[in-house]
């Protein structure tokens, strides 16, 4: 009943550790769902969020009661992006409770922080609605992870000696995001183009919602109708080609200069699909307090929440947006414009040099930029955090919304699993990977998972041999001397060859240490049809500048 479900809800692959749902797993296997079993189930959550987010579709993983803690510690990363992760896992049942039953630990409140939907399935007449209800609230509103604990250490609840009675309801809406698409009110969204036609330098920011709405092509229609400059989430990086000169960067604390510069300079801003939390407004700095807001959003929660909004717009970003576009009339804005685009030049000018040259260690920039280059047009770019995700925010070129930028919302060491997650989604479709060392330790035994399953993902390693982004100036107090507390606290035992360790776990390897080595070897590596690592020996004192804040300006 369960494979039933799941199959009937469109999900092509299920990540999980052995043992859980030993008969539902293999009923999946004849239907056509790839079940996938993983190192770890930490991995198998993040394999799954990779997955959802590539096509927009929930991702199922699963774990057994003994690891159903580790599976709610990876439904943080999807619970902070919205993410449409249903986690399956075994669970205490009422007559063993208080009897320290073998690895039985009451894990199901761990999963109250990290969900929108928390349930328990006691008895096998609860399996119909309680499934159903997890595909309903996982893709309904703002998407999000949910959690679905079975009776019995491996979710036996279902296991018995008698043929019971089952009536599968089987919704495929609530196999996608969004099901639903309400339109903001009509007299809302004639205020909102009214702000934004009065406004002397209005800008766009977009946020994660416009890609789950897949609302990129007409939030950059408007913009263009508009004459409004575009700057973009992490998460939204991929809504606006690089080539477009509307679009000047990502903006907040990954960000580009010129992006947090010309949202600085705006005398309104409009939100869509944005939470306008700390990461996407430099710590609510940019925009400037005070600036006019329009505000687009599916979770009306958001509207109004961390700046004082002009105009709330609760409605699907992409229905709300087409019927912008149908009450818009074309507007030009050359003053404004032109001021934007000496911002954007003037930070191309500065950054050139780090991106174009030959000379000394690899940098970070360089990695990202060929990245960028070579991923076709249909790729997809799966990154990490920290140093990664600053890297690729700032410099990775993107040609626009056929290509997928997905970006974790924290956890190091997400991208490598969610980006086997991710191929498993999109199949022929290339993805690549980009990581650091630090990240890529955290879940390197998957290499073998990739090889097992075929899995012919791109990953490339920032190899500096240390935790470079969270290094600190700062002396630890508990120290016995600061060098030695640097080293053993962020720098590691040398730049370790995983090239070498992923050919022993099947995988391709291949360790670059020259810049010009870079693009050929990430063309090769998108041909191969195989899993394959690119070890790149990287300058480990590069250091990514800090986003720039309108107190930049003050002090310059």
């Amino acid at each position: 009943m369960i494979a039933e479900l799941i199959h009937g809800h469109g999900v092509s692959h299920v990540f999980f550790v052995p043992a859980i749902l030993r008969e539902g797993l293999a009923e999946l296997a004849n239907l056509d769902v790839r079940p996938m079993s993983t190192h770890s189930e930490k991995a198998a959550a993040y394999m799954a969020d990779g997955y959802a987010r590539a096509v927009g579709r929930p991702g199922v993983c699963m774990a057994q009661t003994v690891g159903a803690a580790n599976i709610a510690a990876g439904l943080k990363d999807a619970y902070l992006s919205c993410s449409p992760v249903i986690a399956f896992t075994g669970g205490t049942a009422p007559d063993t409770r208080y009897r320290q039953v073998y690895q039985q630990i009451r894990d199901f409140d761990m999963f109250e922080a990290v969900t929108k939907w928390n349930a328990e399935v006691e008895s096998p007449a609860r399996l119909p609605d309680i499934v159903a209800q997890a595909f309903r609230a996982a893709t309904t509103g703002a998407p999000g992870p949910v959690h679905v604990e079975l009776r019995g250490n491996t979710g036996q609840v279902g296991v018995s000696g008698e043929s019971l009675p089952f009536a599968l309801n089987v919704d495929r809406r609530f196999g996608e995001v969004p099901p639903f698409r309400p339109v903001a009110d009509a007299s809302l969204i004639r205020q909102a183009l009214q702000a934004l036609t009065s406004a002397e330098r209005p800008v766009i920011v977009a946020g994660g919602g416009v890609m789950w709405s897949r609302a990129e092509a007409e939030l950059v229609e408007l913009a263009e109708k508009l004459s409004i400059p575009v700057a973009t989430s992490l998460h939204a990086k991929a809504t606006i080609a690089e080539s477009n000169p509307l679009n000047v960067g990502v903006c907040g604390t990954y960000s580009r200069e010129c992006a947090n510069r010309v949202v600085a300079e705006a005398d309104l801003v409009f939100f869509v699909g944005s939470q306008t939390g700390s990461m996407i407004t430099t710590n609510w700095q940019v925009p400037r307090p005070g600036t006019r807001i329009v505000h687009l959003d599916i979770d009306g929660a958001q509207l109004g929440r961390h700046y004082p909004t002009e105009v709330p717009l609760n409605g699907d970003a992409r229905a709300t947006l087409r019927q912008m576009l149908a009450e818009a009339s074309g507007r030009s804005n050359p003053r404004w414009l032109d001021r934007v685009r000496l911002v954007v030049q003037q930070w191309r000018d500065e950054v050139e040099d780090k991106l174009e040259t030959n000379e000394g260690p690899i940098r970070p920039e360089r990695i990202v930029t060929e990245i960028g280059s070579v991923l076709p047009t249909d790729g997809a770019a799966v990154i990490d955090t920290l140093q990664a995700s600053f890297w690729s925010g700032m410099h990775m070129p993107l040609k626009g919304s056929t290509q997928r930028f997905i970006r974790c919302a924290g956890s190091l060491g997400w991208g490598f699993p969610a980006a086997i997650g991710a191929k498993c989604a999109l199949g022929s479709r290339p993805v690549v990977c980009f990581t650091g060392d630090g990240g890529f330790y955290y879940h390197l035994p998957e290499l073998e998972t990739a090889a097992r399953y075929q899995v012919p993902v791109v990953v490339v390693v920032n190899n500096n041999g240390s935790y470079g982004a969270d290094r600190g100036p700062g002396r630890n107090p508990n120290s016995i001397g600061p060098a030695q507390e640097a080293d053993l606290s962020w720098r590691f035992s040398g730049q370790k060859n995983f090239a070498q360790i992923a050919k022993e776990l099947g995988c391709d390897g291949v360790r670059i240490e020259r810049p010009t080595d870079l693009g050929p070897a990430l063309q090769r590596a998108l041909a191969a049809g195989k899993p394959v690592l690119l070890d790149v020996l990287t300058d480990a004192t590069a250091s990514y500048p800090r986003a720039w804040t309108p107190a930049e300006a003050v002090h310059a």
